[in-house]
């Protein structure tokens, strides 16, 4: 267990990130005995991150998702700092996991799992911690189906609304979520789960995935720019609207929205009460696409090259660690150290093996190390069993992943 707080800086100078000719070859050097492929944390900027997030949600708490970080000791050592409080879980049975040791997990997405089902209904400990999340009906009758109300625990729910934009223009702009838009069709929504016996109203969430997962900095930055002053002035509206709707219905916990790349604005939105934030804890290249904020990359893995199939051209074992999303290049990971690299647009990130191009390409030889940076966050964490916490040239701690836990969830 490690303490963000208490353990001191390591010797490097702020923000040295900005340096990448002395960030990346000290994690070669603090690495260089352990075999490829591995992933590192460090600590200066995981805590840089953590304590940014803070600032940009403008006080309102933040909820770790954990989908991005897939990493208990982490969650854990984020949520023993003021400002942070609950679990944004993505699976059922990970929020079974989780809640033996923590009492705050809202599942974000809805759940058909009947086995994790069937422990909940049945476990007044879980029941009393862990939050589901529902749009549609056939949830509750699908829990129903599994234990009836009286023969099973009350169930703690949460209504997801649809935070995407309708522009008249350009169609519906945001992830598809779900079925629920405006105030009458949550209000509508929220009387019927009020008054179904066994489950119990407690939050609405509502993630506004058009801002906080989309860069606006990049070429195409004005019309981006257009659509999420439009977007977040119609959602404001809107969420307000909901909120109120929902005051005579249930007395609600919370009202989550948001995610990393649209803190400011869910801080300032008068109607959440919560924010959720997860990637910007280890800093993917996403982010480095945005405007208003720029996390440190406290999160990053390495492979070593095997091949040289050509005089520009060296090849790592390993490589297609792809964020969910569109399989673009903001979703694939980066190589970034050497400097000057690129991937082959026919091959991009392989399952096994990924060549690169580019200035640094000819100068690699076998066994050399190449250090990558995720996307998001949380992919890396579903092909190794740990990461070393580094701190300085110094390796200080080990974290198991799920997967090092012998947990794979999704």
């Amino acid at each position: 267990m490690f303490d963000l707080l208490a353990l001191p800086p390591s010797s490097l100078s702020e923000r040295a990130w900005e340096d990448p000719s002395r960030w990346w070859p000290r994690l070669s050097e603090a690495t260089g005995h352990l075999p490829a492929p591995l992933g590192v944390i460090d600590l200066d900027a995981l805590r840089h991150n953590a304590m940014d997030l803070l600032v940009r949600a403008g006080g309102i708490p933040i909820r770790v998702a954990s989908k991005s970080v897939r990493v208990r000791a982490v969650l854990d050592a984020v949520l023993r700092i003021p400002g942070y409080s609950g679990i944004l879980s993505y699976s059922l049975a990970e929020a079974l996991w989780l809640a033996e040791t923590h009492d705050d997990i809202v599942l974000g997405y809805p759940t058909v799992d009947r086995a994790s089902l069937e422990r909940l209904l049945h476990d007044d400990v879980a029941a009393s911690r862990i939050t589901l999340m529902v749009d549609d009906i056939a949830h509750l009758d699908f829990i129903d189906s599994i234990a009836a109300p009286g023969q099973r625990e009350t169930i703690r729910v949460a209504i997801d609304a649809d935070a995407s934009w309708r522009s008249a223009l350009l169609g519906h702009i945001g992830v598809r979520r779900s079925p629920l838009f405006t105030a009458a069709d949550v209000a509508r929504f929220a009387r019927a789960v009020t008054r179904r016996p066994g489950f119990r109203l407690v939050g609405l969430q509502m993630y506004e995935a058009q801002i906080a997962g989309q860069g606006d900095n990049g070429s195409d930055a004005p019309v981006i720019r257009a659509m999420q002053a439009r977007s977040g002035a119609e959602l404001r509206m809107r969420r307000a609207e909901i909120a109120d709707a929902l005051t005579d219905i249930a007395p609600l916990e919370f009202l989550n929205g948001g995610g990393t790349g649209s803190l400011e604005f869910t801080g300032s939105d008068e109607s959440v009460t919560e924010a959720s934030a997860g990637s910007g804890l280890l800093g993917g290249h996403l982010f480095d696409g945005y405007r208003s904020f720029h996390p440190a990359p406290a999160s990053a893995f390495a492979f070593d090259v095997v091949r040289r199939p050509a005089g520009d051209i060296a090849t790592v074992l390993g490589g297609g660690w792809i964020a969910s999303g569109p399989p673009v290049a903001s979703r694939q990971p980066r190589a970034v150290w050497p400097e000057g690299l690129r991937m082959m647009p026919r091959e991009a990130a392989g399952e096994v093996q990924t060549p690169l191009q580019g200035r640094a390409a000819a100068d690699l030889a076998i066994g050399d190390r190449v250090w990558f940076r995720h996307s998001k966050s949380g992919e890396p964490a579903e092909h190794i069993h740990s990461y070393h916490l580094i701190s300085g040239t110094d390796i200080v701690d080990e974290l198991p992943t799920y997967r090092g836990e012998g947990k794979v969830f999704l």
